[in-house]
């Protein structure tokens, strides 16, 4: 019996270092025009979830380590969401939803993100769907909510009638002097 052991215990080793290689090997596409991206994303009836990074961040490390790269490797997630990462440290610059070239750093600032990591869920249009994700705090829970996040944006590309009535993940801002609520679309503002 214990002979069988050895080889089953080098067997799950090897395993666990091919999906640690196969995962390593995958990159999160960047976000280098945005434009293109959302017509990808109206075609194919998906929202975007934009991962804003920073090289420096060791929390966005685990982030993608933990979550984006087993989403593309996986492939569960290429007919619910089209992934793209926004790097803000690293003077980079990309075309936004309406075609203008812009640095990262300022149109992570029209959407009032200072902080990494940040995961924005928008439509083609740049349109947030869902409540946004602010940093890493618990791990062990983090995939649920990221998981209902993209449903509710899903939805809302989807099923936008039933989109209006879900409360999970949902995004409300109200604009000094509004009365009724107002989804966030730095676009227009």
């Amino acid at each position: 019996m214990r002979q069988l052991y050895k080889p089953l215990l080098s067997l799950c080793g090897l395993f666990v270092l091919a999906v640690a290689a196969l995962q390593a090997a995958i990159d999160v596409p960047d976000a280098g025009n945005l434009q293109q991206d959302g017509q990808t994303a109206l075609d194919s009836r998906l929202p975007v979830m934009l991962v804003f990074s920073a090289i420096s961040c060791s929390h966005c490390d685990e982030l993608e380590e933990e979550f984006i790269r087993p989403m593309l490797l996986g492939g569960e997630y290429r007919d619910r969401i089209l992934i793209r990462k926004l790097l803000l440290d690293n003077g980079s610059s990309l075309t936004d939803f309406a075609g203008r070239r812009r640095s990262v750093e300022d149109f992570a600032r029209s959407y009032g993100v200072y902080v990494t990591p940040t995961i924005l869920f928008v439509d083609h249009t740049g349109r947030q769907l869902a409540e946004r994700m602010v940093g890493i705090n618990t791990i062990e829970m983090y995939g649920g909510y990221l998981d209902q996040c993209i449903d509710t944006a899903l939805m809302h590309i989807r099923e936008p009638e039933r989109a209006a009535a879900r409360e999970a993940c949902r995004l409300i801002l109200r604009r000094p002097g509004d009365a009724s609520p107002a989804r966030f679309n730095p676009a227009t503002t």
